[in-house]
């Protein structure tokens, strides 16, 4: 951890000025009047909590079952004394607000961090407010894309993204619950640590990442570490008993499986009747559960309607065909061999959670208005979305840089090949500069003076003047570029320092938040850093923030 106190000034981006962000998020965040139909409530968490509060139904003995699992899994982790009494205030009546994410190597991007620090953010909020809350981060370890968590990418010593990666693996398609890392990680730890330096949160990787830990219990015990005194709660989504609880969701969802394809199909086109993407590809043959075959995650699809509906799971000679019935009996005799598909998740976590809110990024929210047709359907409520905290940490490095060269966090969003011709045009030679600005000057005085002549000669040459003047102004600027192009080209220093920039604020022309792993940050600013970035939560102010250490 770096010496000294740590301070963190925040400024405000709007998602309107963040590249790829979808009309759909922007919508949803303005609560305009197109996005309503598929949002229950806007993203003003303080504006319906406690309504919302009142329409959270679950029973008391799913609640003990669920709690106690819970407690076996968290104890498992070494959680801590708050997170401990935290269950101990689910058990008696809380509600929950829950994130979740993909078990990444040593604790996935920063984006992840934030998801989690929003939940206790937000249940802070309820709690202050009168609505019980704790915060629930659910771990995602049925998924099968094993390539989207077995890396994690940091920051080398000259500012280039270094990519850390296991090679540990199960089958193709297997659930990552059941990929355990090998002795291999301990080199890859020690990798790490070198990047990053030795430190607190160097250590607690030394002690949670080892030889035979499945993935999702590595992350878990990280993250247990690192949100000791948040009281986070923490669920493996793969875990047997959750799924047995989970049975009746699962059977609906066969049983309705063509009602649910139906209105999912409705639910599609309204959306882009309305101008909005579809974030999940849905066919009249979906059906929202997953079942492990020869131990990969394999779809299941559906051939025909109502009782004489057959269920196909797999493909090709792997196909297997079975009746409703068969399918239900093999969900309730074997629950623990089915997952929810990502629509049908959310419901999932609401069945077994009395869930106030979840809190997500832009492509979770896309997700839930698809998924509200299912949540109507099978718990009869939709669960509010809010929107979990995004921004970008600026280093100091990084504020001289931008200093240095007159620019702003959003130049640096324009792509690496932008900023770096905007570096070069103003570190253009001042008399060349000087040139270029001047004779912009000149020619807007000598063609104004032109258009008078000519309005007095013959008004109709107006638009061919126009016309000239548009003209000579893009072999104007078109100069200049190229002369900005010469200047970086000629000079090693404007390049690297673009390059240092975007690695920084925009790797692989992504927000840092989803390129860098948070693991970086937290051992470069330790334990003091999480306090300041709670700090700078406000539920209210859904805008990205630019964080200046």
């Amino acid at each position: 951890m770096l010496s000294g106190e740590l301070l963190v000034q925040a400024r405000c981006l709007p998602f309107s000025q963040i590249p790829h962000t979808t009309r759909l998020f922007t919508d949803f965040l303005a609560h305009s009047p197109n996005v309503q139909p598929f949002y229950p409530r806007s993203a003003d968490f303080s504006g319906w909590l406690k309504a919302e509060s009142a329409k959270i139904s679950y029973d008391s003995s799913r609640r003990e079952r669920v709690t106690a699992i819970l407690e076996r899994q968290n104890k498992s982790w070494n959680a801590s004394a708050k997170t401990l009494s935290n269950l101990e205030r689910l058990r008696k009546g809380a509600a929950a607000v829950v994130t979740g994410q993909q078990v990444g190597l040593f604790g996935g991007p920063m984006f992840a961090i934030y998801k989690a620090l929003t939940a206790v953010k937000l249940a802070e909020e309820a709690t202050r407010a009168g609505v019980d809350a704790v915060p629930v981060f659910w771990l995602a370890t049925y998924d099968h894309d094993l390539a989207e968590v077995n890396h994690v990418s940091v920051p080398g010593p000259e500012g280039a993204l270094q990519v850390l990666t296991t090679q540990a693996h199960d089958v193709p398609s297997a659930p990552v619950s059941a990929v355990h890392l090998t002795d291999e990680i301990a080199a890859i730890v020690s990798q790490a640590v070198t990047l990053i330096g030795d430190s607190e949160a160097a250590q607690i990787l030394r002690e949670t990442y080892v030889p035979g830990e499945s993935l999702g219990n590595a992350f878990a015990r990280f993250y247990a570490r690192i949100f000791a005194d948040y009281g986070v709660i923490l669920l493996d989504a793969s875990d047997a008993e959750l799924d047995r609880v989970a049975t009746p969701v699962y059977c609906d969802a066969v049983e309705r499986a063509g009602e649910l394809a139906t209105a999912l199909l409705a639910r599609g086109e309204a959306l882009e009747a309305a101008g909005y993407h579809q974030q999940v590809k849905v066919t009249a043959s979906s059906v929202l559960l997953f079942t492990l075959q020869q131990g990969a995650r394999t779809p299941i699809q559906r051939q025909g309607d109502g009782d004489a509906a057959e269920f196909v799971i797999g493909s090709g000679s792997h196909a297997e065909k079975l009746s409703q019935a068969e399918l239900i009996a093999r969900i309730k005799s074997n629950p623990e061999l089915f997952s929810p598909n990502v629509l049908l998740r959310p419901i999932v976590e609401d069945y077994l959670l009395p869930t106030l809110a979840y809190t997500g990024g832009a492509a979770e929210t896309a997700y839930f208005a698809q998924a509200g047709t299912v949540f109507e359907a099978l718990l009869g409520r939709v669960t509010p979305i809010v929107p979990r905290f995004s921004a970008t940490i600026v280093e100091p490095k990084m504020q001289r840089l931008i200093e240095r060269h007159g620019i702003s966090v959003p130049d640096i969003f324009n792509g690496p090949d932008a900023l770096r011709r905007q570096l070069a045009e103003r570190g253009l030679p001042q008399d060349l500069q000087a040139a270029f600005d001047a004779a912009r000057k000149s020619l807007d005085s000598h063609l104004s003076t032109v258009k008078e002549k000519l309005v007095k000669l013959d008004r109709t040459l107006l638009d061919a003047a126009e016309t000239a003047r548009s003209k000579i102004e893009y072999q104007l600027e078109r100069l200049h570029a190229q002369a900005a192009r010469a200047e970086a080209l000629k000079s090693e220093l404007v390049s690297r320092h673009a390059e240092t920039l975007s690695h920084a604020l925009y790797p692989d022309k992504g927000l840092q938040e989803r390129g860098i792993g948070g693991i970086y940050f937290l051992a470069r600013y330790g334990r003091e850093l999480l306090p300041q970035l709670l700090d700078k939560i406000y539920p209210d102010c859904h805008d990205h923030q630019i964080l200046e250490l």
